[in-house]
């Protein structure tokens, strides 16, 4: 706004110190500001506020007034998404370096292997969104008979997992013939 210049719902040059009082309680009632309502609260005659409201364009004032607020809400709203994104990647990266010197000590063959299908899962999922990739199933998972892989327990999984092997191993020997 260049220097001098006088914002629509600031007093305005030849307004009185009254008419702008009133046209202030016109503006500030918000969505349910009236005429009326204004000469209410002010003791001031209708036909008296009407004439000031003509005179000094309190509707468009009052607009102008509404979508300077929104457009000045909005912002706070984008900075405080801003702080908010700065704060969680801060978080995040706190817990990540936790998290990577736990893995680091973890020793695999401790691990189940739901434990190790999981690691593998959730490493994948988190490489898969870091290059924008959607996830890879919004569900449990399941195996190609529709059974639930998660909820089964580390001996049907490793019951599973040699099933699979064996598999496996069956169709490599036959295209090796």
């Amino acid at each position: 706004m260049a220097e001098g210049t006088v914002e629509s719902w600031e007093r305005q040059g030849g307004e009185s110190a009254q008419a702008f009082e009133a046209f202030a309680v016109y503006r500030d009632l918000g969505p349910a500001r009236s005429i009326t309502a204004v000469a209410r609260q002010l003791d001031k005659s209708r036909a008296l506020l009407g004439r000031w409201s003509r005179q000094f364009a309190w509707v468009m004032r009052a607009t102008a007034y509404d979508r300077e607020q929104d457009r000045l809400f909005l912002g706070e709203q984008a900075q405080t998404r801003r702080d908010i994104a700065r704060r969680h990647a801060k978080l995040a990266q706190a817990v990540q370096s936790k998290a990577v010197a736990r893995l680091q000590a973890l020793e695999p063959r401790e691990l189940s292997p739901s434990d190790l299908l999981r690691y593998i899962q959730v490493a994948a999922e988190i490489e898969r969104r870091a290059v924008g990739d959607a996830p890879l199933s919004v569900g449990p998972e399941r195996d190609e008979h529709g059974a639930d892989v998660a909820a089964l327990s580390d001996e049907e999984r490793r019951a599973r997992m040699n099933q699979l092997k064996r598999e496996l191993e069956r169709r490599l020997s036959e295209g090796a013939q």
